[in-house]
């Protein structure tokens, strides 16, 4: 058995920097995940993911494979297509979710183009779905760096942000942290985006963020405890995915996320809170008991 499931980690430095890197997102991306479900932004954040990539592609094209120069070009990329709908939604009668949608799929079409004109389809495979059996040096100090921030970060802005999440009208009311909270946060939206994009792909990169805390919904309750789960949730989905990815050689990020999706449905029956068959189980009791 451990050489099926540690060998790998402590045999091949590209497996252990994987599993570092991967832990690494997890601690960054699944808090941010559970905060982008409560205040039902779920699908906003998938439309963010895409919209990172024509700077990534930009940056693609001028320096390659460069983490740096894919990260800031991603960055200012999601952050226009943020700034961008959200002032078109402001100044016109369209609502915030079309503009969004108008812009990410612009964006999307856009980076696709630019890397299938100046890569080939193996660099369009890579940014599209990741690399996470390739991350070096600078990858992993991103990841390091982009972590930091944003448990730093939410540290600072976790009271407001809480708030804000669940009234925001009685926040405002009461304390100026409406905005900074609202800003703040989603600029660590852009933040981890841009971070999973270079192991899991702009086209898997939300899916490491959203689906962890909505498998963890099912199971428990309080915030702080949704945030833990949510972090080992897809911890394991991870590590799973990479284990399976040595042995069977099939793409890492799309195997991460079909471990995560298979696991939300198996919730969706038998999870503790709102699960289907532990509803059916409280209504036969109480039927029993009337």
């Amino acid at each position: 058995m451990s050489s099926v499931l540690i060998a790998p980690f402590t045999e091949f430095s590209f497996m252990s920097r994987s599993l570092v890197g991967m832990l690494l997102l997890c601690l960054s991306t699944a808090p941010v995940g559970v905060f982008l479900m409560l205040r039902r932004l779920s699908l906003t954040g998938d439309a963010m993911s895409h919209a990172i990539l024509p700077g990534a592609a930009i940056g693609f094209m001028f320096a390659g494979l460069s983490v740096t120069a894919m990260t800031i070009g991603g960055f200012i990329a999601g952050s226009l297509v943020v700034v961008l709908s959200g002032l078109t939604a402001r100044q016109t009668d369209t609502g915030e979710d079309s503009s969004l949608a108008a812009f990410y799929l612009t964006s999307l079409a856009i980076g696709v183009m630019i890397i299938s004109m100046s890569g080939s389809s193996v660099d369009l495979m890579n940014v599209l779905f990741g690399s996470a059996l390739a991350l070096d040096n600078a990858a992993l100090i991103l990841l390091y760096i982009i972590c930091a921030l944003t448990l730093i970060t939410l540290t600072i802005i976790y009271r407001p942000l809480v708030l804000e999440s669940v009234d925001p009208d009685f926040l405002k009311s009461i304390s100026p942290m409406g905005s900074l909270a609202h800003y703040g946060f989603l600029i660590l939206v852009v933040l981890n985006l841009v971070s999973g994009f270079h192991a899991m792909g702009t086209l898997m990169s939300v899916g490491l963020m959203i689906l962890p805390s909505a498998i963890a919904r099912f199971w428990v309750k309080s915030l702080e405890v949704m945030i833990v789960s949510a972090i080992s949730i897809a911890f394991a989905a991870c590590v799973s995915g990479l284990l399976l990815s040595f042995h069977f050689s099939v793409p890492t990020s799309p195997t991460i996320i079909s471990v995560l999706g298979g696991s939300y449905f198996l919730s969706i029956f038998i999870g503790w809170r709102k699960g289907v068959l532990i509803k059916l189980i409280q209504r036969r009791q109480r039927h029993l008991t009337a």
